[in-house]
């Protein structure tokens, strides 16, 4: 046991990173409660000591040593649990501290399930958790399914380290830009400000410290080549890139960005701009439900209302107007999975696990893709893509009625 404990210590030292020392005294700490049980004394004053030469340990009470040939058993199974436990809580410390240092770095993994919307994605060493609150609307996964994500925070947790992903991030977008525009990860062009409305649109402004570079075109790339990548990892979002300037009329007007802006009025000590446009830029000025002059507000800090040459609609009104369209018109639906024929609560349910909330998010669904779900056979998988089919297929047919 001696020789053992020892070469076990030494190897998980060098193997794990744990000192050995912190292994002693735990070990020791356990035994005590051991000793105490060979001694009959729960109150009994009791030492346990392990050399730490020889690994020879011995049993004090009331300052008389202790022999017992149980003892040898106990300690043995006593170290071993101290062990594994302490194992368990230094490599919990060590993700935790690995992954502490990459918060607002991005990370990559499979979709391991579905928890009440949010996603559990599987990193390898741990799993990370994708809120709903952090992903964008229009994304759909399936189990399996490989994904990227920026990370935001890491917290301890009694069951180990809790990784929170998002894919909504303004900070995930910033990150991929650095990934794919050398400029900005050598330090030459910089992004200056970000807003973002997930899964819509995106506005990022950039300047570079070299004149020489344009940090517009660093961003888009040859025939638009980095920012293609960007806009396709992040699904069709667009992405509206502008120079950042110190001159606050010039920012703002590239920040509303596709609108042409006529004329300018502002208050610096209000940070408030009036803007005037041609009335054929005014819904473009404003964007839809007014996404455009939002995200553009939100870039500069200032607050900006869009105004026409004549005095038409400011930006505020024509959001209350289209705010108002918006209620009365009935929203879209999606479709119970139990509408199809042949499922019901028990597949509902499976499918769901899997990420197919609606007989939406099921078009274009392939037999061999539902075969992986639990549950799910060939035949079933099948008569599961026929129902849908038909099911759209009746839809469209009732819509051109």
């Amino acid at each position: 046991m001696n020789s053992e404990l020892l070469a076990v210590l030494e190897h998980i030292e060098r193997e794990r990173g744990i000192e050995k020392e912190l292994l002693f005294k735990a070990i020791e700490s356990a035994l005590v409660s051991a000793a105490r049980k060979i001694v009959g004394k729960k109150e009994a004053e009791v030492n346990v000591s392990i050399d730490r030469a020889t690994g020879e340990i011995k049993i004090m009470s009331s300052g008389k040593e202790i022999a017992s040939d149980e003892f040898g058993r106990i300690a043995a199974q006593t170290a071993k649990q101290v062990i594994i436990q302490k194992i368990r809580e230094a490599e919990r410390d060590v993700i935790f501290d690995e992954y502490q240092k990459k918060v607002g770095m991005i990370t990559h993994g499979n979709v391991h399930r579905f928890e009440k919307g949010d996603i559990v994605i599987d990193l390898g060493r741990v799993e990370a958790i994708l809120p709903r609150s952090q992903q964008c609307p229009r994304e759909r996964y399936k189990l399996g399914d490989r994904i990227r994500a920026y990370i935001v925070e890491v917290n301890k947790t009694p069951h180990g380290p809790e990784i929170v992903l998002s894919r909504a991030s303004p900070g995930f977008v910033r990150k991929l830009f650095e990934l794919e525009v050398p400029e900005i990860l050598e330090g030459i062009v910089e992004v200056r400000a970000i807003s973002r409305d997930a899964g819509e649109r995106t506005k990022i402004a950039v300047w570079s410290k070299d004149d020489k570079v344009d940090p517009v075109g660093a961003c888009v790339g040859m025939r638009g080549s980095r920012v293609k990548d960007i806009v396709r990892e992040l699904q069709g979002e667009r992405i509206d890139i502008i120079r950042w300037s110190e001159d606050i009329k010039e920012y703002i007007k590239a920040a509303l960005n596709p609108a042409q802006v006529s004329q300018l009025t502002i208050d610096k000590q209000a940070k408030k701009v009036q803007v005037f446009v041609e009335d054929d830029q005014l819904s473009i000025a404003i964007g839809k439900h007014g996404q455009n002059v939002r995200l553009a507000s939100k870039l500069v800090e200032w607050e900006i209302d869009i105004v026409g040459k004549d005095g038409k609609k400011s930006s505020k009104e024509n959001e209350k107007d289209k705010k108002d369209q918006q209620e009365k018109e009935p929203a879209a639906q999606e479709t119970s999975l139990l509408e199809l024929k042949g499922v019901g609560e028990k597949l509902q349910k499976v499918l769901g696990e899997a990420g197919y909330a609606s007989v939406e998010s099921l078009r274009g669904v392939k037999p061999e893709d539902l075969i992986k779900l639990p549950g799910i056979g060939q035949k079933t998988a099948e008569r599961i893509v026929k129902s849908v089919e038909e099911f759209l297929t009746n839809e469209r047919e009732s819509k051109k009625e």
